[in-house]
């Protein structure tokens, strides 16, 4: 699949290695998205759930984990509803769990009637069930670079999850072309994505 560029929003100023910078970056990053229009949302939403479909079918027989759409995140909740109703072998949707707040992430099936609770920081999360490996990761991200990295939300969750896992999914960020940035100024830790999707496309990091 040929890799498209576009200029997007970049938000020359604000990018620095500092944690300060980060915290700066990050919060002007959500309230960009957090302004985004309930209709413009779900428009941009429906854009890159098209893209996932079309670009990666192969997710359609993997276990794919995505995270419960907060704070205007892309909601993939419809594409994943269409891959389990399609009942093809080897699909099942999974949501990331908090064990602890140092600890990597663990996941757990979901189908939309999957007994939910909010967690800790108030996301629904399935109540039980066995913990699963993710063969493919729908990681949402506040902000994003060309060279493949992401700004979150500063908890390190994923960044601490990743190494961990044995074989490593395919990790694909999602998000708005706002959060698009020129360099995140990606420090030792931060875990790389393979892809990115955005309302524009679909985009193959430049390193």
């Amino acid at each position: 699949m040929a890799t498209r560029t576009t200029p997007g929003i970049t938000a020359e100023g604000l990018v620095g290695s500092h944690l300060a910078d980060r915290r700066a970056l990050r919060k002007t990053l959500l309230a960009r998205r957090l302004a985004l229009p309930e209709s413009e949302w779900q428009h941009l939403s429906g854009a890159i759930r098209a893209h996932l479909h079309d670009g990666f079918r192969q997710l359609s027989r993997m276990r794919v984990a995505f995270c419960w759409p907060v704070k205007q995140e892309p909601d993939l909740r419809p594409l994943l509803e269409q891959w389990a109703s399609e009942g093809r072998q080897g699909f099942t949707a999974l949501l990331p769990v908090v064990i602890d707040e140092n600890r990597p992430l663990a996941f757990r099936a979901w189908s939309p009637g999957t007994a939910m609770r909010a967690d800790r920081y108030g996301i629904p999360t399935p109540v039980g069930g066995d913990f699963l490996l993710p063969q493919a990761l729908l990681l949402p991200v506040n902000g994003f670079d060309a060279a493949g990295y992401r700004i979150g939300y500063g908890g390190g969750y994923f960044d601490r999850t990743l190494p961990g896992l044995s074989p490593r999914p395919l990790v694909v960020g999602v998000g708005f072309e706002l959060a698009r940035l020129p360099s995140i100024a990606p420090q030792a830790h931060d875990q790389p994505l393979d892809a990115m999707v955005t309302e524009a496309g679909i985009f193959r990091p430049l390193r």
